[in-house]
């Protein structure tokens, strides 16, 4: 059976800003630009820009500002500050930028899957955890313990490896961008699509054109993603299994309802028959209208064979596109509630805020990092509260409301799966020593709803 696998990758985008200061200078003294290369000093990278200038010039066209003798001024690129442009040729580059506005693909659906629709709902801006007084932070852990009753908070682990991923990722001849890689190469009868909503370099893209197997990537932001309309999908009517990394917050419940709901239901109105599990064409031959006499057999199939997806940054959360919406109101929270929640579950990884704060003195230093800092905290001590805690609660108290909250945002997620007919579960994927960002999402069709094999 062929299948299409959706791989989910990382929802932010990354800032390679170029950054230079006597730091940078000082580094820069202590070796030189390999030859026929920029000597501009990137200080984030802790090297020389690689690039190759023009002939007689030390430094290539995006820094060559840099030289004394150049009377041409270079400028922020408006529609991408990331990258600077010659003042005189600005026209002409906009013409051909690539952060240009684009003409949208068939699968862009304008907020397919933003989720609440209702302007009523929507909370205002809440004030920061450290304008709550004492009373009104003990009301809110009262109110998270007691709707914590009852769920499931010591999960199983399911650490799982293969020797010959092992091998091939102490294999030398691999970099670390080839790592995520790795899995997809050997694998036959699967066509991949890759979600991205920047662009890439897709350095390792090439190691994927195969006879048997079919490599594409999406650039379209998930919230804006019809899986229906994929023209690969919509024509073969493939089952699809969803993989995510690193979707902080709403990305995660964004493909959730991408994955279940989208595909499942067809945009231009859900008349259509969701595409059936298996491919054979005995099983395609479904009518195209639902009716009372068979809504049960569009009820058995489910186009989305499996779900993974590693759960990170709860703090990046958003109320208007949180799947346990219905969950949270079942046990007496709102959008109020979940606002602090959300914040409070940064100090389930407090650790790794203060290793990663150490870099950065300002609140303003969130659009500044590196996107290879996969779950650094943005919130700032205002924001999270620290300072209001100080002689309130302990490090460990803290931590330990910080996962209640995590594991009830995810409880949310997991109840939305179950009434979309899936079995949901939650596992931890790696040691905390590894990660404190270890706990893994997976879903499958409830058993009910899966077809018996065909011989």
């Amino acid at each position: 059976m062929r299948s299409a696998a959706i791989l989910l990758p990382p929802a932010g985008r990354g800032r390679n800003m170029a950054a230079r200061g006597p730091a940078g200078a000082a580094m820069a003294a202590m070796a030189e630009p390999q030859p026929g290369r920029c000597a501009y000093f990137v200080l984030r990278k802790r090297r020389f820009c690689r690039m190759i200038p023009a002939p007689g010039r030390r430094f290539c066209g995006e820094h060559s500002h840099e030289e004394e003798q150049n009377d041409r001024k270079r400028i922020p690129c408006p529609l991408d500050p990331k990258h600077t442009v010659y003042e005189d040729q600005l026209q002409k580059h906009l013409k051909k930028c690539n952060s240009r506005e684009k003409p949208r693909p068939v699968y862009f659906v304008q907020d397919i899957n933003a989720g609440l629709k209702d302007v009523a709902e929507i909370p205002e801006k809440q004030v920061p955890l450290s304008s709550l007084s004492i009373e009104e932070l003990q009301d809110l852990i009262i109110k998270l313990k007691k709707a914590s009753n009852g769920l499931e908070l010591h999960l199983k682990e399911q650490i799982l490896s293969h020797q010959a991923l092992q091998e091939a990722l102490n294999d030398p001849k691999n970099g670390e961008s080839a790592f995520k890689h790795l899995k997809q190469q050997n694998v036959e009868s699967v066509q991949f699509l890759l979600v991205e909503r920047a662009t890439t370099r897709f350095k390792v893209d090439g190691k994927h054109k195969r006879r048997d197997s079919i490599f594409e990537r999406l650039q379209v932001d998930i919230q804006h993603l019809c899986l229906n309309k994929v023209p690969i999908l919509e024509k073969k009517k493939l089952p699809v299994v969803g993989i995510g990394k690193h979707l902080c917050g709403a990305a995660t419940d964004l493909a959730l309802r991408c994955l279940v709901e989208s595909y499942t239901t067809c945009c231009d109105g859900g008349d259509e028959e969701p595409a059936p599990k298996r491919s054979r064409a005995a099983q395609t031959e479904v009518a195209p209208q639902r009716s009372a006499g068979n809504e049960s057999t569009t009820e058995d199939h489910k186009p989305v064979a499996g779900i993974v997806i590693a759960l990170c940054c709860h703090h990046k959360c958003d109320w208007t596109h949180y799947v346990g919406r219905e969950f949270f109101k079942s046990v007496g929270l709102g959008p109020v509630e979940f606002h602090y929640f959300q914040r409070m579950s940064s100090w389930a990884t407090c650790g790794m805020r203060e290793t990663t704060g150490k870099a950065s003195t300002s609140e303003d230093s969130e659009d500044q990092t590196d996107d290879t800092e996969e779950h650094e905290q943005t919130l700032s001590r205002t924001e999270s509260g620290s300072d209001t805690l100080q002689g309130i609660l302990s490090a460990e108290e803290r931590k330990e409301i910080g996962c209640l909250c995590k594991r009830l945002i995810d409880h949310g997620r997991i109840e939305y799966l179950q009434q979309q007919g899936y079995k949901a579960a939650l596992q931890y994927y790696t040691e905390s020593a590894v990660s404190l960002e270890n706990v893994l999402l997976t879903a499958v069709p409830s058993p009910s709803l899966i077809p018996e094999p065909t011989i």
